[in-house]
């Protein structure tokens, strides 16, 4: 089965049994709404990749896992939207959940899908416990503090921000998670996977700078110019579009310079680069494409 298809299928799996009756039906519906349509996935599919380049050798765990850090994801996308913080008015091309389900229902999706991601590893450790614990661990570690998403919110709060550890916690923890919970999943150690997630994290970050400085608000499905309103710091202002162009692709070339050996290298390396293809802005791509030689 695609890794795509694995991964919905876990996540609704989730989804279902926290909406299962008797139950709230305004959060029951909030949580669907927050995991669909599910935007690129781009997270658990790093994970899944990791884990079949390590063998995969036990794909039930592999999805849990990959389904327990998407709901992550989408739970800290629900609380970035609060009016608290970023004040977005949508989110995948859709009203935020604060604006489709009101404030108070937006903070208790964010909270539940949090809870269902580390229930969802829970029930898996009758595959393996010992994998399990650790997937419990890293996702942990990768959510919260010091170091987790948590972290890189709460970075934005401070007056003086250590730019390495607010785009680390913020952008990378979970890619760091993704490659580590994938290698975990498959019974690989998972230290030797933290150099690969944190390079494509920062990749992810400098092309996500790039899309909010290239695109409108139709093509990213979100509100753009965030990072100017809130005066955070971005790759594009600090380095032009082309510099930023130039940093993202040679993020990603030391990526696969730093993949473990494992037998599934080369399909790894290969995964990366198609990462690369879909994080540079269509855009930029397109304008690139048209330019007249010399121009």
């Amino acid at each position: 089965m695609p890794f795509a298809a694995r991964i919905d299928d876990a996540i609704t799996s989730a989804i279902r049994e926290g909406q299962a009756a008797p139950s709230p039906s305004k959060l029951a519906s909030a949580l669907h709404y927050t995991v669909t349509p599910g935007g690129a996935r781009i997270r658990p599919i790093i994970l899944m990749s990791v884990a079949a380049a390590c063998g995969d050798d036990k794909p039930e765990l592999a999805n849990a896992a990959a389904a327990a850090l998407e709901l992550i994801h989408c739970a800290s996308l629900v609380h970035d939207d609060l009016p608290c913080f970023d004040d977005a008015a949508t989110r995948r091309g859709k009203p935020a959940v604060h604006l489709a389900f009101g404030e108070p229902l937006a903070v208790l999706t964010g909270d539940s899908l949090i809870i269902m991601a580390f229930e969802v590893l829970a029930k898996a450790a009758v595959i393996d416990p010992a994998r399990a614990v650790e997937l419990i661990r890293i996702l942990s570690k990768r959510t919260g503090m010091p170091n987790g998403i948590c972290a890189g919110q709460g970075w934005e709060s401070e007056e003086n921000i250590d730019l390495s550890a607010y785009h680390r916690a913020k952008t990378g923890a979970l890619f760091i998670a993704a490659t580590q919970m994938g290698a975990v999943a498959a019974g690989q150690d998972a230290e030797q996977w933290e150099e690969l997630g944190a390079r494509i994290g920062e990749a992810f970050q400098v092309a996500d700078d790039l899309r909010d400085a290239l695109y409108d608000e139709d093509a990213l499905g979100k509100p753009v110019g965030q990072d100017d309103l809130h005066g955070r710091p971005n790759a594009v202002t600090e380095l032009g579009v082309d510099g930023a162009i130039q940093r993202m692709t040679d993020i990603l070339g030391g990526a696969i310079s730093s993949i473990p050996r494992c037998p599934g290298e080369a399909l790894l390396a290969k995964m990366v680069r198609a990462q690369a293809e879909v994080l540079t802005p269509m855009k930029w791509r397109a304008q690139q494409s048209n330019r007249v030689p010399g121009e």
